[in-house]
């Protein structure tokens, strides 16, 4: 079992650019900006050979009942709760605060193990601030450096020690996940076995489910409502969420990584470094994921931002799944003929994405979204065998042949195979590759989605040059 370390102190301390170390990636936004970490995050770390489960935190400051600081010290305290030991860093350079020293006395009463980080002590100036740590009552500090890679073998040898007393016997080796590599089509030809041990191939892979949208419109409401706990931090102030928050969690045996984004304005609106990492986090999170669900405000629905976020994901070839939100106080006739609308002129790429309407303050309509989210995620790790596909291939040419080439003789389309998934993407094998139309590329993508109902998620088909089994013989 890893061990849960919180990372914690004033704003500008260093926690995210240690939270980063650790995890051996940038997960967490860094900038001189103080404040900029708002929500806890948490990522699996390994340190030599011991496994971490690693939060990184908001920065203390006292604040008054209601305001946004006061949230973002509950959730700090959440992490303090839940960790197995937390890691005080202060800024050694700075020395003291009145901050220090009044978190320390909250950590103190958490009665959790705590390590003392003297932080940015990369020079000879930070004598004094060490010093000064002693009056904290947390022990001899580890003289540190999380950004030059200094102290972290004595910070081992004491998470270590940690490890060794609360795991004793802790043998749990990791499970590697197992692979689908079985050919299984959407149809009435595959057996009632043979779906069942599909499914319960993919329910052993997590799934990355990306929460995005336009800011305020619920998603990290709608993150927490999933979950059923105050997990991010919400509020009427647009744009709290900065960094791409992932946190894990099952729903009905599917293992799901659920990811809580930044809101994507538009981008000629986007302004400061802080804003501007916060979207590349999001896209990021958007480019990794699997299922990404877009959030809507019931009462804006698609506008210009939505349709440029959605083509995004599909372009990227996620699969795509909209929820509408706010649905319990929107004028529903409108929107619903509005979103169709905007459906069938704007968002071509992947003709029958899913549409859920929700209400994540009221909870109403989860359970509709996430078997919506399995259904299309299903139909995304799809692989149709070549047999029926090339029947299908067949029959298809016969209804509406291919049209003539650019010297006026028909274009040979000779068989299709389907070269991955996730997306389902396909190779065309003909004699005139340049010469067939995207128009016909869309009526065989209609008709595959048709079929073998893969209506929702992106298609790529690919047609390349059928080899001339003579060329190379006299």
């Amino acid at each position: 079992m890893a061990l849960k370390v919180a990372i914690v102190g004033r704003p500008n301390v260093g926690k995210s650019t240690l939270f980063n170390r650790l995890v051996g990636k940038k997960l967490a936004l860094v900038h001189d900006l103080p404040g900029v970490t708002r929500d806890r995050k948490e990522a699996m770390a390994k340190l030599k050979d011991l496994d971490l489960a690693v939060i990184d935190t908001a920065g203390y400051e006292d604040a008054t009942e209601g305001k946004m600081e006061q949230r973002m010290w509950l959730q700090t305290k959440r992490a303090i709760d839940e960790a197995d030991v937390v890691l005080f860093l202060f800024d050694a350079r700075a020395g003291m605060q009145a901050y220090d020293e009044h978190f320390a006395d909250l950590v103190r009463k958490s009665k959790k193990p705590v390590l003392l980080l003297a932080n940015k002590c990369e020079g000879r100036t930070q004598e004094q601030g060490i010093y000064e740590a002693y009056k904290l009552g947390l022990g001899d500090p580890i003289i540190f450096s999380a950004e030059h890679n200094i102290g972290f073998d004595e910070l081992y040898l004491q998470l270590k020690n940690f490890d060794e007393q609360l795991h004793p016997s802790d043998n749990e080796k990791d499970v590697s996940e197992p692979l689908i590599d079985k050919d299984i089509a959407i149809g009435d030809e595959i057996s009632e076995e043979d779906k069942k041990s599909y499914l319960e191939n993919l329910k052993k892979r997590p799934i990355q489910i990306a929460v995005v949208g336009r800011p305020n419109v619920g998603k990290s409401t709608l993150v927490n409502a999933l979950l059923g706990d105050e997990r991010m931090l919400t509020g009427p102030e647009a744009g709290l969420t900065r960094d791409a928050i992932t946190t894990r969690w099952e729903w009905k045996g599917w293992t799901i990584n659920l990811v809580d984004t930044a809101g994507l304005r538009k981008q000629a609106k986007v302004s400061g470094a802080i804003e501007k990492m916060s979207v590349e986090s999001t896209l990021y999170a958007a480019n990794m994921a699997q299922v990404v669900i877009l959030v809507l405000d019931a009462d804006g629905v698609l506008d210009k931002q939505d349709l440029t976020i959605a083509r995004k994901v599909l372009d990227e070839g996620r699969a795509l799944v909209i929820a509408v939100n706010k649905w319990d106080i929107a004028d529903k006739k409108e929107a619903l003929q509005k979103l169709n609308d905007k459906l069938q002129t704007s968002l071509t790429q992947a003709e029958g994405v899913p549409t859920v309407t929700i209400s994540a303050l009221k909870k109403k309509g989860l359970d509709k979204l996430l078997s919506a989210v399995i259904k299309v995620y299903e139909r995304w790790n799809i692989r149709i065998p070549t047999a029926p596909l090339n029947k299908w291939f067949k029959d298809v040419q016969e209804q509406n042949p291919a049209p003539l080439g650019k010297n006026k003789r028909r274009i040979k389309l000779r068989y299709i195979t389907q070269a991955k998934t996730r997306p389902p993407s396909f190779f065309i094998f003909s004699s005139n590759p340049e010469g067939l139309p995207d128009s016909y590329l869309r009526y065989l993508i209609n008709q595959l989605r048709e079929t073998f109902n893969l209506r929702g998620v992106p298609i790529r088909i690919t047609v390349r040059k059928s080899e001339n089994p003579y060329a190379d013989k006299d």
